[in-house]
């Protein structure tokens, strides 16, 4: 019998007031409890929340809901994978040692019920887009993140939202041209032999047949909310409430 994975991409929890993160935070968990129901595995493709900076011994408030969901996940034996976005402005030891939820820094390759799968977030793909290319070499920088760690958290956490909203104001505003990078690198790596090739980032939502392959772009949740499904050998985008 083939199993059933999930997939979501860019929830980003935490950007607008506190009353819509409230209605945004119980549909996630909502998900989160109907997927386990039936997931063998469930992947996050980055950027579950709108900006992340993990202290050594503080962790944001906000979002328990969402570390209780996710633990709840992982202690019933069900493996949840984070890929980490460009949102993700740092990852330390607390999703893996108290949640369960293991962390990638860069895309991975898996293979499921026979099919080979790329996964990634896909930042740093998209053409014309060199200056995020060269922010991301300082937010991944380990010696620039040791110094910003020792800003106090209320500023610190301050500061990286004002960053992400910042950057939202940015993207959306630019345009990259008519060549779609993410998609230019899904035919590159369906030539190599994966079956499916899954992005986030863009927040466009996509599905594409590109000789024997496929490229999906879950989208995000900011608009119209959904998730990805492979079961059997079909994987469906599935709008969610």
């Amino acid at each position: 019998m083939s199993k059933i994975y999930y997939f979501i991409s860019d929830i980003h929890l935490g950007l607008f007031s506190a009353d819509e993160e409230k209605v945004r935070e119980k549909s996630v968990v909502e998900f989160f409890k109907m997927a386990q129901n039936e997931a063998e595995e469930i992947f996050i493709l980055g950027d579950l929340f709108d900006y992340w900076f993990e202290y050594r011994r503080v962790i944001q408030k906000g979002f328990f809901k969402i570390f209780n969901a996710l633990s709840e996940i992982t202690e019933k034996g069900i493996k949840v994978h984070y890929i980490i976005g460009n949102h993700d402005f740092l990852h330390r030891d607390f999703f893996e040692r108290d949640l369960g939820v293991m962390i990638y820094y860069d895309p991975i390759s898996i293979t499921l019920n026979g099919k080979k799968f790329y996964l990634g977030h896909g930042d740093g793909l998209v053409k014309n887009d060199n200056g995020y290319k060269i922010l991301k070499k300082f937010l991944r920088n380990g010696f620039l993140q040791k110094l910003y760690s020792l800003v106090h958290p209320d500023l610190g956490v301050w500061l990286a939202s004002s960053t992400s909203k910042t950057s939202r104001k940015y993207t959306s505003n630019k345009h990259y041209g008519i060549i779609d990078g993410l998609f230019e690198t899904a035919k590159n790596k369906i030539d190599e032999g994966y079956d499916y090739v899954l992005f986030g980032h863009s927040h466009d939502r996509a599905f594409e047949y590109y000789k024997n392959g496929q490229y999906i772009n879950l989208g995000s949740w900011l608009d119209k909310p959904c998730y990805g499904k492979f079961s059997g050998n079909k994987f469906e985008i599935i709008s969610w409430k």
